[in-house]
């Protein structure tokens, strides 16, 4: 169990002021945060030289796959004469997945200077943001952001130094999970359907309008003010030696404090629970996600599992998004991995024909199990479907799918066989939402303290 106090083992660098009145705004970020000294700092150093400082600090993309980010920015090349943009993923759709989006909501000023810098490094004019358009909200505030980042002179012209322009856009997508897939962005930046492209080329060669092109996630940009301004030897004080730094674990679920924890990678899900007050009372963890439901399911036996890059891949999962959705005994297996496969069934753009018609199979065969249709067969058969899809579609979409149905198979396959064996869900689904506790309260008072 967690031995230090919750100050320790929390660090609030992106979090630490979502709370004060306006936190938003360029004055309180400005003025009472030391927001844009970081960008000072880059200004006065070389290109190369902010590209090789964020490669030195160990900053890894905090989008899903951990890819370092000075590796990213190194990669577009120089004096090719063609325009450089940076695109911003800010298209979070991914069930559990949800620490971008109040980012921008409440700090959106640390997104826009890390912009800035990015732009400044890799040699850019131009930026987009591209944001999940349900979302109107954020959108209303980005622009107002951006607004005040023009008239305060840090975007527009000049911003990048005498006679280095700066725009920046902020695109408001339609609507769909697979433009989060960095190709299939681009095409949907571009005018076009959200459908991922044959690599190589890479974005660094030829992205966005077929030129140089450096995507990366909100919060992994949002970082680097921060690092730029208060040193890499800070920004390496905190997590492991290949995951240093700080991040934010979206905690949800059965849990009695859900919410956005920022700490160091490395932290267990026993020290977070510790911290948000544990799973909701008289309940015990039965399994959980560590990077939204893309990622392999992991247990109660990997409460302990440190969670940066190589902890979670040598438990056999992946950090992800690090939306670590918890659930309890009440909560069935079988249902719980329907429900997200019905998820990608809707969202696979249909391009390849393994997600396309694997996912949709498999929606119908876990149907089955819940409706007490299934036969132990169908077991093995959606074991061979998504083994199928694992590896072997055009895009990550197809191997998130199968993630969950894998990893459920592995801890909890007696649970398919109970639901062929009574003919149906042995689970009660009313007792695993958030009300079921006060209502058998209220039902039972003789119970109650």
């Amino acid at each position: 169990m967690a031995t230090e106090s919750p100050e320790k083992l929390l660090t609030p660098v992106l979090s630490a002021y979502w709370d004060e009145p306006e936190a938003w705004s360029l004055e309180t970020y400005k003025r009472r945060h030391d927001g844009y000294e970081g960008l000072k700092k880059a200004l006065a150093m070389p290109p190369d030289d902010v590209i090789a400082y964020v490669k030195e600090a160990g900053l890894r993309g905090r989008g899903g796959a951990g890819f370092p980010t000075g590796m990213k920015w190194q990669f577009i090349p120089q004096g090719d004469d063609k325009p450089h943009y940076l695109v911003v993923n800010a298209d979070e759709s991914e069930p559990g997945t949800c620490k971008d989006i109040p980012l921008m909501f409440a700090n959106p000023h640390s997104l826009i200077e890390g912009i800035v810098i990015a732009c400044h490094a890799i040699r850019s004019s131009h930026a987009f943001i591209y944001l999940r358009g349900e979302v109107v909200p954020v959108l209303r505030r980005l622009h107002l952001a951006v607004r005040e980042a023009y008239e305060a002179g840090l975007l527009g012209r000049n911003a990048l130094g005498e006679g280095k322009h700066l725009e920046l856009t902020v695109h408001a997508g339609a609507g769909a999970y697979i433009c989060g897939e960095e190709t299939a962005l681009l095409d949907s930046l571009e005018g076009r359907r959200g459908q991922p492209r044959l690599r190589p080329p890479f974005p660094a060669v030829a992205g966005l309008y077929a030129c140089p092109t450096v995507v990366n996630n909100v919060e992994s940009i949002a970082s680097v003010p921060a690092l730029m301004n208060r040193g890499k030897e800070w920004f390496r004080s905190m997590g492991s030696e290949k995951s240093p730094g700080f991040t934010l674990y979206s905690l949800s679920g059965h849990v009695a404090g859900p919410g956005q924890y920022e700490a160091p990678l490395g932290i267990t899900l026993r020290e977070l629970l510790e911290v948000s007050g544990g799973m909701r009372p008289g309940h015990r963890l039965k399994f959980w996600t560590p990077g939204g439901s893309s990622t392999p399911l992991l247990t109660d036996e990997h409460l302990d599992v440190p969670l940066d890059y190589e902890g979670v891949g040598a438990a056999g999962s992946m950090l992800g998004t690090k939306a670590l959705q918890c659930f309890d005994e009440t909560t069935c297996v079988v249902r719980a991995v329907t429900r997200w496969t019905e998820f990608y069934a809707h969202e696979s753009c249909g391009k390849c024909t393994p997600c396309r018609e694997g996912t949709y199979w498999l929606v119908q065969l876990l149907r089955d199990f819940e409706a007490g249709k299934a036969t132990k067969a169908d077991i093995d058969k959606i074991d061979d479907i998504q083994d199928n899809i694992n590896g072997k579609s055009f895009c990550a979409l197809g191997d998130g799918a199968a993630s969950p149905i894998y990893s459920s198979l592995q801890y909890f396959r007696e649970e398919y066989e109970q639901h062929i064996e009574e003919g149906g869900c042995p689970f009660d689904p009313a007792k695993s939402t958030v009300w079921a506790d006060d209502r058998s309260r209220s039902a039972h008072p003789e119970v109650q303290a």
